[in-house]
């Protein structure tokens, strides 16, 4: 095998495919992750990329972990667009609208159903992303041959990040900067004198308390909310902190994953 991590699929020869087969109509997988990201602005501090290398990050990691317990997981190469609309004032955002993500989905799904892989993971790193919707309106397309699952890890590990991090954050903020201060540091700029070339990621209020208090919403146009698009202080941010969330996500969605794979697709499923 050519790779040191067998369960990415762009690593992956059809070779290693062949070998790892029990059968004939053995995919060599049982479970699917599609990673997704984004390609938008993320203060002064952090690149483009970074929801998509969060995404790549996360999944080679919670995939190896499952991997690792037994469960033959594939990770496929992460989708670097998303919905960012908000942000459409700002330099060279990159956009995708839900229903163009929604027809990309539909493929990929209708892909791996053929080659028989029947349970799917969407793997999410962009808050702009909103696939809820979707999972209603692929299930009844693909229901009962493919089984669709949700991680939008950065909206559900509450517990972990309020030990961890000080500043709560909604965009290139102290969570973020600490997952790339882990990951790829030569891509988070500095200044000459070795700090964060960031702003505070200060927000502008609305002037409806309709809005602040979270009894109607809106989309909010970032190039009006933000000064450079951070919405969150990054500066307490650490290589540390980033670590120690990377491995509480590990364990939680790796352990998930392992389960996911060992679980027999009955007429029950997932209950």
């Amino acid at each position: 095998m050519a790779t040191d991590a067998p369960w990415r699929l762009d690593e992956t020869t059809l070779g290693d495919l062949v070998d790892r087969a029990e059968g004939p109509d053995d995919p060599g997988f049982e479970v699917a992750v599609i990673p997704f990201g984004c390609t938008e602005p993320h203060n002064l501090h952090l690149p483009y990329g970074t929801d998509t290398f969060e995404s790549l990050e996360i999944g080679d990691r919670i995939c190896g972990a499952a991997w690792r317990a037994g469960a033959k997981v594939a990770l496929l190469p992460p989708i670097p667009y998303g919905t960012t609309t908000n942000q459409s004032g700002t330099r060279l955002t990159l956009n995708l609208m839900p229903t163009t993500i929604l027809a990309i989905l539909r493929d990929l799904l209708g892909s791996l159903a053929r080659h028989g892989i029947r349970k799917v993971v969407i793997l999410n790193s962009h808050g702009g992303n909103d696939f809820k919707w979707m999972l209603r309106e692929l299930h009844e397309a693909f229901e009962p041959d493919v089984k669709l699952f949700l991680v939008d890890w950065f909206r559900a590990l509450g517990d972990v990040t309020s030990a961890i991090f000080e500043h709560p954050e909604d965009h290139a903020g102290e969570m973020e900067t600490s997952i790339l201060l882990a990951t790829r540091p030569q891509l988070v700029a500095r200044d000459p004198d070795g700090e964060l070339a960031a702003d505070e990621g200060a927000v502008k209020s609305t002037r409806f308390e309709a809005v602040e208090e979270g009894w109607v919403a809106i989309t909010r146009p970032w190039h009006l909310l933000t000064t450079n698009t951070g919405a969150g202080d990054p500066h307490l941010a650490t290589a540390e902190k980033g670590d120690l969330l990377l491995e509480a996500i590990e364990a939680r969605y790796g352990r998930f994953l392992a389960e996911l794979a060992a679980s027999p697709l009955d007429e029950v499923f997932p209950f």
